[in-house]
């Protein structure tokens, strides 16, 4: 009896063993050797990659930033407070990773992904690395579509293009904001994808973008990536990063995309005290000497693909601040190397009240003009060259010193010109609306008009424009035609007599 109960025990055990699948999983880990503000060193861990997620006690997540003989440094992504020496570490077999697709769009998220907005979680089915290799020469097309920006100043003589990188660079408080914000809502209806990266900035001051976004309905087709500068400096890190990411998601699906990064200066400083406390040899200015090599393979990243490789653009608008207008600093040289074109704006302009505080003469676009619409590049080339002229003879004129009428019809003209670029914040411009009002003032038909009239005359333009030129907007935008003489008489014509029926005021 005994017997057979065994038997027939051991037949169950076989069976069980038969029908049971062992998968092994083999585990890495050591301990921190020694942590510090936001960085750490682990021991050993030889088989780990850069950029590779390393979990923690208490959800902790760090990632690889530096390899070493015999053990590796790494940043945390979230407070770290509670770690301490000898903790242990583990790895994850991971590379950091975004979430990316529509689910995001309209959400604010941290550069991990994690909803800020109240919204609940975000279903992303896919998430791409937060760095990965920019695409090839052989990918890339010219970049000959512009993207808009709605602002006069920008358009005309420093135009951008899709899949350009074009900086914005000043003192604090110029404006460098307002005109991304500008832009991002100049997009509301062309198709193109904002993503809004907030580097090291205050709470409120990203409260407020968001703020702004809503108000002017273009969130939906928005995505917020937030790293405070109360957030850890990895965090700060890696946000750039990230939005890229999501941005070459949907370039590599067709579609045009605007990134803003606010500001590199703060990820500059972030990288800076990261690579400090995991005591890299300091450069220039405290900065370690790889932070060139950082921001320019963020923004080697964007460019205008192929048809074959997608076809889709990724347009960066970095921001840069400097002190006291000094732009040959070592971060803002950095980048004005990196990109396509600089935006510069002066702080002797914006306390004057020109604004937006645009320097034309700093400024520049070494790729726009190709992009540019061709019934504008013909008008704004001879406007561009009388605009710096005319600032150079008015600073002559200050010296009190007769003028002929010829000197006075230039001085008359440029000041017009200088007056039509102002605009306020979120009043983007139609571009067909621009090429009106430029064609006017190289008439001359905004010489005389008294300085408070100025406003009141481009909104003629416009009406008259929109009103009984539908053919010549489409030949504008759509056609991308130039306007030959006969219609820009037959448009001149028009504002003149629009002009007087409104009783617009002229000087004398």
């Amino acid at each position: 009896m005994f017997k057979k109960a065994s038997k027939q025990a051991q037949q169950i055990i076989e069976r069980t063993i038969e029908n049971t699948s062992v998968e092994l999983k083999v585990s890495q880990s050591s301990v921190i050797h020694s942590i510090s503000s936001g960085t750490a060193e682990v021991l050993g861990l030889s088989d780990v990659k850069m950029n590779e997620l390393l979990s923690f006690k208490n959800n902790i997540m760090g990632v690889v930033q530096t390899l070493q003989k015999d053990r590796v440094g790494v940043i945390f992504l979230n407070n770290a407070d509670s770690l301490k020496a000898g903790d242990k570490a583990k790895r994850t077999h991971r590379v950091l990773d975004v979430p990316v697709g529509d689910a995001l769009l309209g959400r604010v998220i941290n550069p991990l992904g994690q909803p800020l907005d109240e919204k609940g979680p975000i279903a992303a089915k896919e998430t791409k690395p937060i760095e990965v290799e920019a695409e090839p020469i052989m990918n890339r097309a010219p970049v000959d579509t512009p993207l808009q920006t709605g602002l006069k100043a920008i358009d005309s003589f420093i135009p951008i293009g899709r899949g350009q990188r074009e900086l914005i660079l000043g003192d604090r408080q110029t404006g460098k904001t307002a005109i991304a914000i500008d832009t991002i809502i100049n997009q509301k209806n062309t198709g193109v994808i904002s993503i809004y990266c907030m580097i090291g900035g205050r709470g409120a001051a990203t409260a407020r973008v968001i703020d702004d976004l809503k108000k002017y309905q273009v969130m939906d087709n928005c995505i917020v990536v937030v790293a405070s500068g109360e957030d850890e400096a990895g965090l700060q890190y890696i946000a750039p990063y990230a939005a890229t990411s999501i941005g070459e998601y949907f370039m590599k699906q067709g579609k045009d995309v605007l990134v803003v990064y606010d500001d590199l200066t703060a990820h500059a400083r972030a990288y800076r005290q990261i690579s400090l406390l995991l005591r890299t040899p300091p450069g220039r200015e405290a900065f370690p000497g790889d932070i060139f090599y950082i921001h320019s393979r963020l923004l080697e990243r964007s460019t205008h693909l192929r048809p074959e490789f997608g076809g889709g653009s990724l347009t960066a608008l970095p921001i840069v601040s400097t002190e006291a207008g000094n732009i040959s600093a070592y971060i803002p040289t950095n980048i004005i190397s990196i990109t396509d074109g600089q935006i510069y704006l002066s702080t002797s302009s914006f306390q004057k009240g020109i604004l937006p505080a645009i320097d034309t003469g700093r400024s520049v676009s070494r790729v726009g003009g190709d992009a540019q619409l061709p019934a504008y590049r013909n008008l704004v080339g001879p406007l561009k060259l009388f605009f710096s002229q005319f600032e150079e003879l008015e600073s002559f004129a200050k010296f009190g010193t007769q003028m002929d009428e010829e000197t006075a019809k230039q001085l008359r003209r440029g000041r017009a010109i200088r007056s039509v670029m102002q605009q306020i914040q979120y009043t983007p411009m139609p571009v067909e609306t621009q090429i009106a009002i430029f064609s006017a003032v190289n008439a001359g038909l905004f010489d005389f008009i008294k300085p408070t009239q100025i406003a009141i005359a481009q909104s003629i333009i416009d009406k008259v424009l929109h009103q009984r030129f539908e053919k010549v907007i489409h030949q504008i935008v759509d056609k991308r035609e130039k306007l030959d003489e006969k219609i820009t008489n037959e448009l001149l014509k028009a504002f003149q007599t629009a002009f007087k029926k409104e009783k617009v005021i002229f000087e004398p």
